[in-house]
């Protein structure tokens, strides 16, 4: 990868991932009309397997993520709703019409009332669908959804960076890549201010991690800006004795590493020995990389083997 263009940032799986480990602070900054009236004791569950089968002859668009969650009510002990999520990454004429398709879709599987709400992702101010509606000769169809734009919460950037919601972070991030698309140091800046953010507020391991994955996702960086920012983060972390997230990274990039090295070895010397394998897998990131440097100076497998005794 070069400095010359930002990654791609387009993909599904952050997006799902953030709603399904922090569905209830989903609800509590995106619909928060329903907090009140969620029964949150007990529980509450994912249809992914309904939603792909009910939307399966409406797959248009491009979307960032949908989701389709069975919550209870406090109104009775049979008493449920579905709450259908779409996350819109694009400017779609037929929007609109695909929620109202979803929406009569769920009703004619469940029969119980659906709360959707669509987040739009997009960059166009002016694009705002909340409705959908058809008619003919006295007959009407009237089908409307909740619609959060996203880029209207850029003038209370201030409030979002005091809010402890993660969703809060969540559409920080967003913002910033949209901001930061032709500077790509102030970037970087954004992405480890908003890590520090994280760490400052003492949230969990796991909390940290689940957030800055989607923020990772977002505010993706060239090659050597990204490990100046891993360079960084790591003596940020080191400072707080808080190692989260380089962690994590190292071993990302160990098995990036490992993958490499053994496609080199095998495409050289074929299939590797099992011991010769498990000597290579037992590397740590530092001996993978220069192994893979090493490799290029390699006559045969002998100068591997004892390449690895010496370490």
């Amino acid at each position: 990868m070069t400095d010359s263009a930002l990654p791609l940032t387009e993909s599904d799986s952050p997006w799902k991932e953030l709603i399904e480990a922090f569905f209830p602070e989903f609800i509590r900054f995106f619909l928060p009309i329903a907090d009140p009236d969620i029964d949150w004791d007990r529980g509450y569950e994912f249809l992914d397997k309904e939603l792909q089968q009910i939307t399966a002859e409406a797959e248009t668009g491009r979307r960032y993520a949908d989701k389709l969650v069975k919550v209870w009510t406090k109104a009775g002990q049979e008493a449920w709703v579905l709450v259908h999520i779409e996350v819109q990454g694009a400017r779609e004429s037929n929007f609109a019409e695909r929620m109202y398709v979803y929406r009569y879709r769920i009703f004619d599987r469940f029969a119980v009332p659906i709360a959707s709400v669509a987040i739009l992702a997009d960059e166009s101010p002016t694009w705002r669908p909340n409705a959908f509606e058809t008619a003919l000769w006295g007959s009407r169809d009237l089908s409307e959804f909740v619609s959060v734009k996203l880029l209207d919460y850029l003038d209370r950037l201030d409030q979002l960076l005091e809010d402890e919601n993660p969703f809060a972070i969540a559409v920080a991030a967003h913002l910033r890549a949209i901001q930061t698309k032709q500077d790509r140091q102030l970037r970087k800046r954004w992405k480890l201010e908003l890590l520090k953010l994280l760490y400052e507020r003492g949230l969990s391991r796991e909390r940290i991690i689940g957030l800055f994955k989607f923020i990772d996702w977002l505010l993706s960086l060239p090659e050597g800006l990204e490990l100046e920012f891993r360079s960084e983060l790591s003596a940020y972390e080191q400072e707080r004795r808080m190692p989260y997230i380089t962690s994590i990274e190292r071993i990302g990039r160990r098995e990036e590493a490992k993958i490499f090295v053994l496609r080199l070895l095998t495409k050289r010397y074929g299939t590797l020995s099992s011991s010769l394998l498990a000597q290579v897998q037992a590397l740590s990131i530092e001996q993978m990389e220069a192994l893979g440097e090493a490799l290029f100076d390699f006559s045969t497998i002998d100068d591997l083997e004892v390449w690895l005794s010496q370490q």
